[in-house]
Order: C-alpha cells, then structure tokens, then sequence
C-alpha cells in the first residue's frame, strides 16, 4: 500500500467517525429541543443557548400548545377576456 492510499484511507475512516458521532449528537440535540419546548422554553433562548437560529428551533421543536396549521388554497382567477370589438 501506499503512503497516498493510507493517508487518504484514514481519512476516510475519520470523516465516517465523524459523521457518525455528528448524527447521534445532533439527534440528541433535537430530542432536548422537543422536551424544552414542550416544558416551555421558547424557541428564541434555546437558539440562543445552541448557537442555532430561532427559525430552526421552532421548525425541529414546534409549540405543542399552538393550534394546527390549516392549509389555504388560493385560486387565481382567470383574466377577464379583453373584448375589443
């Protein structure tokens, strides 16, 4: 082997501990944020406490309290046909 393909094989090795250790510590990091939020910790502190912004926090923690989103469906008109006779 060479001196390359063992410096780019640790590497290798390296970047899938990391993205491992990355995705289980962002997991538990969400799990916090659903648990705060539903004790009542706002969105706004807890972006502020991780470094992460409101909008973020809110998507992944969403207030448990607040009523369900209804989904509006806007209909355009058609134009009225110009009538130039």
């Amino acid at each position: 082997m060479t001196t390359a393909e063992e410096e780019i094989r640790a590497a290798a090795r390296k970047r899938e501990r990391s993205k491992a250790a990355f995705e289980r510590d962002d997991a538990a990091l969400r799990e916090l944020f659903v648990k705060w939020r539903a004790a009542g910790e706002g969105p706004s502190d807890m972006a502020r406490w991780s470094s992460m912004t409101r909008e973020w926090v809110a998507k992944i923690a969403p207030d448990p309290n607040a009523a369900p989103k209804r989904k509006v469906i806007v209909r355009r008109k058609k134009p009225a046909a110009d009538s130039e006779s």
